[in-house]
């Protein structure tokens, strides 16, 4: 049996260029015994020379795994390298098998300790220790990795503090980085380091990055173990902050603004400006609170239009540019509408144009606010300004375009697509024509678009031709429903 004992010191180099000769002696694992220092040598074993043999080439991809591994606590970790080194003689792919069991043990310990490096890098915290008359200021931290990573992670400190001599102390060894040179000694033990001024730092940094509405208190303690805790200034505010952090987080939503101040200050200026009518509707209608969804928009955005218009069009709900201007329709989804209905000679300025749901629903991405489609309670609850917009206009025809309008108006959405291009009667006998959605036709792919457009296209022609044949006093008497009403296939 080889006993091959390696330095405290320089640990990698030494295993690799042990394992190289031990390989090129033909020295089968079996035959080997690793250990790293007097503290883990065996009793049992003499040391023997090892072998020389043929220079071994390895690839680079088992180096760069043995160069986590070996810094693992696991004692078994140099011959378990050097078996699975052993094994890539013959099977030179072997590395690439995610399925085989040795690999997949080294490359678990490999993640452990590439974890604990970065734990180290995050938690460990200097202070300053400067001698009397030093031309350099001088700083030293005590920190307890789970495995012994000092020589791997001191390069890291070397490179983001070249400019100050420090010093790490760890159970296993300590780094010293004087005038630009790094150098590593054996453990000392934990030395005595006072506080410095930085201390008091840390711990207003912590106390003003910590959030307490979106505290998770496992989550923290997987990223912060506790068992480095003992060594941070800011951990003794922990407690602290986890008990107050739900009073914290509701007192901060009842301090947060609604709206944004400064934008919604010349909206609301501007809605302000928008007559109230002989009803007051759009004024009531801005105080709206009957669902939450006034909570995240700008304004309530209202229907326009002449007050004796023959035609109610109704839409789904605001979009981002309808909940900034306070006008259905302006956005991109008017803007088709638009189009299509000047190819056909509907002019919108003869209608009425409103929503079935009066508030911008949305989701916040970055910058940007991602429509949100309204569930029922909401149409349900909004039900009631659509309605109050049907008795003040009482249209003689209602265009609902969408399934939000569909179901507010006829309490189903159900079967749009079959339903689409067909009239539908109200309790009150108003016909309704439903069709799609122009915001539904913008998400289309441009081969199915062609085809629901032409029928966007043909039902709009329907209620253009319909409004022209209706007689104006049908509507004043209160919507009567025509006495004909053709079919998308007349036309």
């Amino acid at each position: 049996m080889r006993r091959v004992c390696l330095p405290e010191i320089g640990t990698f180099d030494a295993w690799r260029n042990e394992a190289r000769a031990l390989l090129g002696a033909g020295v089968p694992p079996e035959a080997v015994l690793w250990s790293r220092g007097e503290a883990e040598a065996d009793l049992f074993s003499e040391p023997l020379p090892t072998p020389e043999g043929a220079p071994v080439s390895v690839s680079k991809g088992f180096v760069e795994l043995a160069r986590l591994v070996v810094w693992h606590r696991d004692p078994e970790r140099f011959a378990r390298l050097y078996a699975l080194l052993w094994a890539l003689r013959g099977e030179r792919h072997l590395l690439e098998d995610r399925g085989d069991a040795r690999v997949d043990r080294l490359r678990k310990m490999a993640k452990d300790v590439s974890r604990d490096r970065h734990k180290m890098t995050a938690f460990v915290r200097f202070r300053e220790i400067d001698a009397p008359g030093a031309n350099r200021r001088r700083f030293a931290a005590w920190f307890e990795p789970t495995h012994p990573i000092l020589e791997l992670a001191a390069p890291f400190f070397a490179s983001r503090f070249g400019d100050m001599d420090w010093s790490i102390f760890t159970p296993d060894l300590s780094a010293h980085f004087e005038a630009g040179t790094l150098r590593f000694a054996p453990a000392v033990g934990r030395p005595e380091i006072g506080e410095d001024e930085a201390e008091e730092l840390w711990r207003t940094y912590f106390r003003n990055i910590f959030n307490p509405a979106r505290l998770k208190v496992e989550a923290m303690q997987a990223e912060m173990p506790q068992k480095y805790w003992r060594n941070l200034p800011e951990a003794a505010l922990i407690p602290e902050l986890i008990a107050g952090a739900q009073a914290r987080a509701e007192e901060m939503a009842r301090a947060a603004p609604t709206l944004p101040p400064l934008r919604a200050e010349r909206i609301l200026a501007r809605a302000a400006a928008v007559p109230a009518g002989r009803d007051g509707f759009v004024e009531a209608l801005h105080g709206c609170r009957r669902c939450p969804l006034w909570d995240g928009a700008t304004q309530a955005v209202p229907g326009e239009g002449p007050p004796d218009a023959r035609l109610m069009i109704v839409g789904e709900q605001p979009g981002d540019q309808e909940d900034l201007q306070g006008r259905p329709f302006v956005g991109s989804a008017g803007q088709l509408f638009d189009a299509v209905a000047a190819r056909v000679g509907l002019r919108r300025e003869q209608a009425y144009v409103t929503n079935a749901v009066k508030h911008f629903k949305f989701t916040p991405r970055g910058r940007r606010r991602l429509h949100q489609a309204p569930n029922a309670g909401e149409i349900q609850q909004c039900r009631w300004w659509l309605d109050l917009e049907r008795e003040r206009l009482r249209p003689a025809l209602i265009l609902a375009m969408g399934g939000t309008a569909a179901e507010s108006l006829t309490g189903s959405r159900a079967r749009l697509g079959v339903r689409r291009g067909s009239v539908e009667r109200l309790e009150d006998g108003t016909p309704v024509l439903l069709t799609w959605h122009p915001s539904y036709l913008l998400r289309l792919p441009d081969a199915q678009r062609g085809a629901a457009e032409a029928g966007f296209e043909a039902d709009l022609r329907q209620t253009a031709l319909w409004l022209r044949e209706l007689p104006r006093q049908e509507s004043e008497e209160g919507g009567a429903a025509p006495r004909a009403m053709r079919s998308p296939r007349d036309i």
